[in-house]
């Protein structure tokens, strides 16, 4: 019988990631939270993620050794979870004020373990860690070191393994052959398919949603548009609707009627613009806003709809780790997701949220989404987050403020698209700065805002680099805004990497 692959959560932000990667190499991985690991049955191989915690802290998180060990599977401790390990076969972990982040050089031992197969000598690996090992447990043999000497993989028996680095992270040049050698020590694992994936939620979605009816949020974005096609496939009573809420992209909501009538999905549109903006008035604070256009949100769906028995919503796994809400998760919260605000939460409670994408990255909706015949021009529209513009104007949002970004936003993605650079990136806007700048218009002084324009590659938004564009590319879309856009004397480009930066501002 086929097993999976079981990733035991410590809270690292990027444990969802280690789940990716495995599909990706072809296996079914599944997400435990630390409280579940005592109902974990039959795995084919066990990973221990990384995490927040220091080992040494009084709530820091512990396993069940002798349960772990009596499943007789491969075992990987990453970071947190290598730290945990050799605690628990009787040697020490040193807390350390000094943090190590970022890369470093892998030297595997010779004769090379095979954890290590075929990986080169000095490749570069990610590290994110403040605890240290300090004293080996008897019996463990150190099968990788840094280029300092200092030791970043350890093997305790013929079948655990740890490494305190991150294979999931792109940083980490070949952390996915890593995993696949870790993998290949395992017997019996099932398979990963997109169209197996797609029939076991289609047959989750009968069966939770029943007769019931399900109003579906949609915006246009490849999220929302993927989950309302796959509730549509599903053959569920689904009633999607469209809020224009006055945050939207230049000519957005024409867009967006225009590619459902494409799909043969739909949709009903609610124009509540006036609302969120009368809400948002004189409100500064990032989080508070969130809430309010998350709140509102809700506000706007039942008013339209009556009492819907159930809300769909196109949450993936990113939005779920950043705004850490889930109750039995360890992770740091990193922002508070607009599905994720008190409202949400409780309708989770009761048990009327369905979120069929929530343990899936964006390439792999996209790829949901292909397999249900969904337009390529659609499923690569650069993501938009659900608090729309508000999350690009810092400080507080006006009509004002609003048609500046949209001219700026449309002026950057038009000349990103014709120098053949709007499908390179992940995601690529323009924002605004709440800072006036003294310029000089027309031989007068003038005194107004800047934009920002941020163009990011990434693979899965949960760490992203800038995008190098060209220099004639930016200079276009410089002159372009600053000779148009009636408000904006300065443009700026962001070249700020996540971490330590977000993709958006706020």
């Amino acid at each position: 019988m086929s097993k999976i692959t079981a990733v035991i959560d410590f809270g690292s932000q990027y444990t969802q990631l280690i789940v990716r990667r495995i599909r990706e190499l072809g296996f079914m991985a599944k997400l435990y939270a630390l409280e579940d690991f005592d109902r974990l049955e039959n795995p084919g191989a066990i990973i221990l993620s990384g995490g927040p915690k220091s080992t040494s802290d009084a709530d820091a998180p512990d396993i069940d050794f002798a349960r772990l060990k009596s499943f007789g599977v491969p075992v990987l401790g990453v970071c947190y979870g290598m730290q945990l390990l050799n605690i628990k076969h009787g040697g020490t972990v040193r807390a350390s004020n000094r943090r190590e982040y970022g890369p470093a050089a892998l030297v595997p031992e010779e004769p090379t373990d095979a954890l290590f197969d075929g990986v080169s000598r000095g490749s570069q690996v990610w590290m994110s860690h403040s605890d240290t090992v300090d004293r080996l447990a008897d019996g463990c043999r150190v099968i990788a070191r840094n280029a300092e000497g200092v030791p970043v993989s350890l093997r305790w028996s013929d079948s655990m393994w740890g490494i305190q680095f991150h294979p999931e992270v792109t940083h980490s040049h070949e952390g996915r052959a890593i995993l696949k050698n870790f993998l290949g020590q395992a017997k019996d694992l099932a398979r990963f398919d997109i169209g197996d994936f797609k029939k076991q939620l289609i047959a989750e979605i009968r069966e939770r949603v029943g007769e019931k009816q399900v109003v579906c949020g949609v915006s246009g974005g490849v999220d929302s548009t993927v989950l309302a096609v796959l509730l549509h496939e599903a053959g569920v009573n689904m009633r999607a609707i469209f809020v224009d809420n006055g945050l939207l992209r230049k000519n957005e909501a024409d867009e967006v009627r225009a590619n459902f009538a494409r799909m043969g999905v739909e949709i009903e549109t609610v124009d509540a613009s006036e609302r969120f903006l009368s809400a948002l008035a004189g409100e500064r604070d990032p989080e508070k806003k969130r809430r309010i256009i998350g709140g509102l949100f809700l506000d706007v769906f039942w008013d339209a709809v009556g009492n819907a028995e159930m809300l769909a919503q196109g949450t993936l796994y990113p939005d779920v780790i950043e705004s850490a809400s889930n109750a039995k998760s360890k992770a740091s919260v990193i922002k508070t997701h607009h599905n994720r605000v008190e409202r949400v939460l409780e309708l989770q409670k009761q048990g009327k949220v369905l979120e069929p994408l929530a343990e899936l990255f964006k390439d792999e909706v996209r790829e949901l989404g292909a397999s249900m015949g969904i337009p390529h021009d659609i499923l690569w529209r650069h993501p938009f987050p659900g608090p729309g513009l508000a999350v690009r104007c810092p400080g507080e949002v006006s009509r004002e403020r609003l048609d500046i970004i949209r001219e700026c936003d449309a002026i950057f993605i038009g000349t990103l698209r014709k120098y053949g650079w709007y499908d390179k990136c992940w995601q690529a806007y323009a924002g605004l700065i709440p800072v006036k700048t003294v310029g000089v218009k027309g031989d007068e002084r003038s005194y107004e805002f800047a934009t920002n324009l941020r163009a990011i590659v990434s693979e899965d938004a949960m760490t992203a680099d800038w995008a190098e564009l060209p220099i004639p590319l930016l200079r276009e879309a410089s002159n372009r805004i600053l000779n148009e856009v009636k408000g904006i004397n300065r443009v700026l480009y962001d070249i700020s990497t996540k971490p330590p930066a977000s993709i958006e501002w706020e």
